[in-house]
């Protein structure tokens, strides 16, 4: 049988094989007279196979890959300890949190004409399932989550860096570690290298007790204002976020040749508990050190690069660099597709030459909490040179272009990187896509306008859309032109024109199929996961439509109680209706003794708005309520009309407030509409909640 790494290294060959001689076989074989025939074996019954010309276009992709170089291909495998045991980890709630045995079609000695060859190398290695040495005392869990789970060896127990998403993959990861090489010893510390969810959100399964976190018999490192930024992120867009990852992160695509193939930094997200430990101990300063269960460590702090707030960690007498998530395997994202503030990438190309600098002349291994490691001096230096050069180059050419008038509209089809970064596999883009980072880089500069008053204030698509319908000649004509587009792999200028269908006809069932079959052809030829997975994310809900039914709630208890009262207040006020509250205003004072905290509500023009450490003399009412009896209300575990019934909360004034502030309130739809006509036209989204007063912060959002 065929090894997995006889597998990566036949991609290249198996990439000609299946564009080559599979262009052959199509254009003989009468089942190819119309381009893209409904295909057997796809997920969905409109799918397609891929058209000629999507062969054609992987074909040449494959041609320019570096498949000569197959270090990657040695370094994953080494250091293997053991698998794990069970290809499926279940959820304490009864359904799978964690399922490898889907990926496993990957590892089958065949070629997949629906997936570019680069991209099924990254997604063969990601099917690296089990646990691995690092160096003796260091150790990882590879492939039970999005990200890696890391042991290192303190004096008295194991220091945890980045315990992934959920506490049951973190169970079974802790589990195998402890049989093969933990002995039993406990938990001493753990170290949360940055913000995004993937890198904290299974800590509960370690463990660890609150009160050895409190007493500091557990320490919980972090870097400074990790709470404020984790937290935020979830919360202010945190529902669009949400949505949005259905299209990057492909949630509604089956796991398949056709549709779901991997995320690039790894292959999903596990659907078990997500929860939180605050830290105990904040890395403030640029550069600090300090021992851990009696192990040394420089950190090195890294704000506003690949997360808010992020670090990377030397171990000196180990000579062992962790790159947190700033060096990995990848092109990583300037501007993310789940949406998030767009990074800084000349300044996340300065702290990797830090690292290069500092800890990188000296250091014999690197590792991360993706992918696999690197060993040698020379193979580090090389990978962070060659990183640091990635996003530098983003940055200073893609603003050279910009300098010369290249618009955010026009900067994705102009920049390319060098040829002698694309040779390199750890700077293809496997979450961040050279495109969409070009797009980013001109927004973080430039903004979102390219300086042509047409598109200053544009009409909305549905409402420009008519138009261009009617000039075309109507929807028949488009459709015809489309379909002609289509057929001679013109695939770019038919979703030009079948999309001003869409919009201008929601209910268009031809159109949105033929729509749907162009994204789906587009998706195919992507190298990037993000890119394929929001083409055919696309695709699958033009022709379903967007499932309906009742929406679990997906908020972690932690997370929730973690947002502090000022954070909910501005919540509140995004959860807000305006129009609602036209002509109504009060002043509010909220006060929570248990921690000593004071806030005045204002609502004024319909405007809700609050100020820490300040009373107004007087209110129209005072609201007193514990924090921690408020948190009960957040977590939607007992309503705030409830809590002044038994009395845990106490109004002095008007408390009719309270009603009509609640009343204003809106649940905001997780599964609203994207693409036109994919979704029944209700007021679901502007429905009053069932707890007018809970903070919905929705699933943990990884990166």
């Amino acid at each position: 049988m065929a090894t997995r790494r006889d597998l990566l290294a036949s991609i290249p060959a198996t990439g000609a094989a299946f564009a080559v001689g599979g262009g052959v076989l199509f254009e003989e074989s009468p089942a190819r007279a119309q381009e893209a025939t409904p295909l057997a074996g796809h997920f969905h019954p409109k799918g397609k196979a891929p058209s000629r010309f999507t062969l054609d276009v992987i074909k040449t992709s494959a041609a320019d890959l570096p498949f000569a170089d197959e270090r990657d291909l040695e370094e994953v495998e080494k250091g293997f300890i053991a698998p794990m045991p069970d290809l499926k980890i279940m959820a304490d709630g009864g359904h799978v949190a964690w399922d490898m045995e889907r990926f496993q079609f990957l590892n089958e000695d065949r070629e997949f004409d629906s997936i570019h060859p680069s991209m099924l190398r990254i997604a063969r290695l990601n099917n690296n399932y089990g646990l691995y040495e690092v160096i003796p005392g260091i150790y990882q869990v590879r492939g039970a989550d999005l990200s890696d789970i890391t042991f290192v060896r303190g004096k008295t127990g194991w220091i945890v860096f980045d315990p992934l998403v959920t506490a049951e993959v973190v169970r079974a990861a802790l589990k195998l570690f402890q049989e093969k090489v933990g002995g039993g010893l406990p938990v001493t510390a753990v170290v949360y290298s940055h913000t995004h969810g993937d890198h904290w959100g299974g800590v509960r399964g370690l463990g660890i007790r609150d009160e050895d976190v409190a007493s500091g018999k557990v320490q919980i490192i972090a870097p400074v204002d990790f709470m404020d930024f984790t937290i935020s992120e979830n919360v202010f867009a945190g529902n669009a976020m949400n949505r949005r990852l259905f299209y990057q992160y492909g949630l509604l695509l089956p796991v398949s040749q056709h549709g779901f193939v991997t995320q690039g930094l790894g292959h999903k997200i596990s659907a078990g508990q997500a929860g939180l430990i605050a830290p105990n101990r904040l890395v403030s300063e640029a550069i600090e050190e300090f021992e851990v269960d009696g192990v040394r460590m420089i950190f090195q702090n890294t704000p506003n690069t690949e997360a808010p707030r992020e670090m990377n960690t030397y171990f000196p007498d180990m000579k062992a660099l962790w790159m947190a998530e700033n060096v990995t395997a990848t092109l990583h994202n300037i501007y993310t597709l789940r949406g998030a503030q767009v990074r800084d990438p000349l300044r996340w190309s300065k702290y990797i030459a830090e690292a290069l600098y500092r800890f990188g002349i000296e250091a014999e291994v690197m590792f991360a909490s993706h992918h696999w490691p690197r060993w040698g001096n020379a193979r580090i230096q090389e990978v962070l040179r060659d990183q640091r050069d990635l996003y530098a180059h983003m940055n200073n050419q893609v603003l050279h272009l910009a300098n010369q008038g290249v618009t955010i509209n026009q900067i994705h089809n102009v920049y390319r990187l060098p040829d002698s970064i694309l040779q390199k596999w750890h700077c293809r883009g496997y979450h961040g896509s050279p495109e969409h980072n070009a797009r980013g880089v001109v927004q973080r500069f430039l903004g979102f306008w390219d300086c042509n008053p047409a598109t200053l204030v544009p009409l909305s698509p549905e409402d420009s859309a008519p138009l261009y319908v009617e000039m075309m000649g109507g929807s028949a004509k488009i459709i015809a032109r489309g379909q002609e587009l289509f057929n001679g792999g013109k695939f770019m200028l038919a979703m030009e024109i079948v999309n001003k269908l869409v919009q201008a006809e929601p209910q268009n069932e031809p159109a949105r199929d033929l729509l749907a079959d162009i994204f789906e052809q587009l998706g195919y030829q992507q190298e990037n996961p993000g890119l394929r997975n929001s083409f055919l994310a696309a695709a699958y809900e033009l022709r379903s439509g967007i499932p309906q039914g009742e929406a679990a709630s997906s908020g972690s208890p932690d997370v929730i109680r973690a947002m502090s009262t000022e954070l909910f207040l501005n919540f509140l006020a995004i959860k807000m209706d305006s129009r609602k509250v036209e002509g109504l205003s009060f002043v509010m004072n909220l006060v929570t003794p248990d921690n000593g905290e004071k806030f005045l509500v204002e609502l004024e023009n319909a405007t809700l708005t609050n100020i820490a450490g300040f009373q107004a003399e007087k209110p129209d009412l005072t609201l007193t309520i514990n924090r921690a009896d408020l948190e009960l209300t957040m977590m939607g575990a007992k309503k705030l009309e409830d809590q002044l019934k038994d009395g845990t909360a106490t109004a002095a004034g008007d408390v009719s407030i309270l009603g009509k502030l609640a009343a204003a309130m809106v649940e905001f739809d997780p599964r609203f509409e994207i693409m036109p006509g994919t979704k029944a036209r209700t007021d679901t989204a502007m429905a009053a909640p069932a707890d007018a007063y809970e903070a919905e912060t929705g699933k943990v959002i990884p990166e």
